[in-house]
């Protein structure tokens, strides 16, 4: 994995999304049968009250979770930083989608009942993430929860196959969501029923206090 960076914060930002715009295509094909139901439901299962939710799809990528919400009857909004993965999800899905990257987020004060980012989080270089996870739980309603699925590792930061990464352990993650404010409901790593050293994702369940 390469560490160099360039261009500055924006620059990685932009360079990531300009890779998926390229691979668009290619994502949607190779992703499209990816069984995530086990993290939807984790996510759904903490959260209190009564559906439907309000939830936000965060790097929904061609939309493939987010129709998956809106089946189950809640108010998904999705919300990716590509804009080939935007066209794509509000075409196949017909729900809201905003463009926007995740160092420059505009979100709505407490808003959501829950946060879906799936394999999404981990492109937020360190420097930014303390604001960006602070930014995700100011639009989560009081009581709300955030689900989050990395690729797990030890915490090197840099450049992989076109795309900045960074790959946190449970200790580094949880870290940084307790000191944005969250509180852990719980974690498990994927897929279920291997090895750990067979499970590449750690997954993990926060909420708003």
């Amino acid at each position: 994995m390469d560490d160099v960076r360039s261009g500055g914060q924006t620059g990685i930002s932009r360079r990531t999304l300009d890779h998926y715009d390229r691979h668009a295509e290619s994502f949607r094909a190779g992703t499209r049968d990816h069984d995530v139901s086990q993290n939807i439901e984790a996510l759904l299962g903490a959260i209190t009250g009564e559906p439907p939710f309000a939830i936000l799809d965060l790097g929904c990528g061609p939309g493939r979770d987010l129709r998956a919400f809106r089946e189950r009857g809640h108010r998904p909004v999705g919300l990716d930083g590509a804009g080939a993965f935007v066209r794509m999800a509000r075409a196949d899905t017909g729900c809201e989608v905003w463009h926007q990257e995740f160092l420059a987020l505009a979100l709505p004060a407490a808003h959501f009942d829950g946060v879906f980012a799936n394999a999404s989080l981990f492109h937020v270089p360190t420097a930014d993430l303390p604001r960006v996870l602070g930014e995700l739980h100011a639009t989560l309603k009081p009581g709300g929860v955030l689900f989050s699925s990395n690729p797990r590792g030890d915490n090197r930061e840099g450049w992989n196959n076109g795309r900045y990464g960074v790959y946190h352990d449970l200790e580094s993650w949880r870290r940084y969501v307790t000191g944005a404010g969250f509180a852990e409901i719980g974690h498990y790593y994927r897929p279920a029923g291997l090895p750990r050293d067979q499970q590449p994702w750690l997954a993990s369940v926060w909420r708003r206090p």
